[in-house]
């Protein structure tokens, strides 16, 4: 079998054999001497080849296996599985929805990482079965596991975990996991922890702009109660605490409605996207004046809303990737609560 000539198996290196044997499989598929699907050798033949004993090739072959890179075909040998897991560092990337914040800590991350590694992104949707699916079928291939842990219960709450998550995150190494955007006490010994304090974060940006929220003679909270992708409730004790910390004259709504009473001195603050574009169309057709008459805060910061002079609280996504990356690039243990900002527009 001319793969005998690609592996190189040195006898005066510290490294185990093992390992070596996993490192030169490796090696070659980056190098394009293996392909996907082709065949290589038998666990003896391999040993006899390289006079090894079994153990050392059957040892490899497992890790192999685990990995997702060598397949083994009853009563056919074994065969290299795939082509994609071949960097020096391999990243599972597991995010509850792709909306538009998700996807710039993602970018973020990216970019610092670096070409050396590659990362496979994946949604489940807050979907209990489906994490623990995509994370049981990966759950050895891969050097790091990156988790956004953001769940729906049966009554469409939100949940930062659930005591399945928990026991499946429990089975993999402890080292290689970072844990982003949200955080459970309880849950300790990850790598990395990049975490957002959503009940504490609305009362603070709330609070560093008060003055202005003062002058509005109500303050309006969109929380979508049953949303597709639910958001901690945490979020909405912060806001009470805030309102009625100040004796402030609140209420709180599920969405923003079609022909919705606005009154001017209103002041909302909105977390999807759908309640803001809807909101900014009826005080356009009510001609009242955005920012003066009526305000209006957004939950998380994007470049189209910086562009219409929205206000916004918002975490720092660009350091939550950031973060994240030099957990892995310095192999350090590290546990950051991203900064949460009120950024002054128009609107307010």
């Amino acid at each position: 079998m001319n793969l005998y000539k690609f592996i190189n198996i040195d006898e005066n290196s510290r490294v185990p054999k093992y390992q070596q044997i996993v490192d030169s499989v490796i090696d070659n598929i980056s190098k394009g001497n293996f392909n996907i699907d082709q065949k290589i050798p038998s666990i003896n033949r391999f040993s006899e080849e390289f006079y090894l004993s079994r153990d050392t090739v059957e040892k490899a072959y497992s890790i192999l296996k685990e990995r997702n890179i060598i397949i083994s075909i009853r009563g056919k040998g074994f065969y290299i599985s795939r082509t994609k897991l071949i960097s020096k560092v391999n990243i599972l990337f597991l995010v509850n929805k792709l909306s538009n914040y998700k996807l710039r800590t993602y970018n973020h991350f990216i970019e610092r990482i670096g070409a050396n590694s590659h990362t496979d992104l994946h949604v489940y949707h807050c979907n209990e079965t489906l994490f623990l699916n995509l994370f049981d079928k990966n759950k050895s291939a891969y050097d790091y596991y990156i988790i956004m842990p953001h769940f729906k219960t049966d009554t469409s709450n939100h949940v930062s975990f659930t005591d399945n998550v928990i026991k499946a995150m429990q089975k993999i190494s402890q080292d290689k996991l970072i844990i982003l955007d949200n955080i459970k006490p309880e849950l300790s010994g990850a790598l990395g922890e990049v975490y957002q304090d959503f009940e504490n974060d609305i009362y603070n940006a709330l609070t560093e702009g008060l003055n202005k929220v003062k002058k509005y003679q109500k303050i309006i909270l969109v929380y979508p109660e049953k949303a597709v992708y639910p958001y901690p409730r945490r979020i909405l004790n912060g806001f009470r605490k805030f309102c009625i910390e100040h004796k402030l004259d609140f209420e709180i709504l599920e969405r923003v409605y079609e022909d919705m009473i606005l009154k001017k001195g209103d002041l909302f603050v909105t977390i999807e996207e759908a309640d803001l574009v809807n909101l900014v169309k009826q005080i356009r057709e009510d001609e009242y004046k955005l920012g003066s008459d009526i305000g209006i805060i957004s939950y998380n910061d994007t470049p189209l809303k910086e562009l219409l002079g929205i206000t916004v609280i918002s975490t720092d996504f660009k350091i939550m990737g950031e973060t994240a990356a030099e957990i892995i690039l310095n192999n350090k243990k590290c546990k950051l609560k991203v900064p949460f900002n009120l950024i002054e527009r128009d609107s307010l």
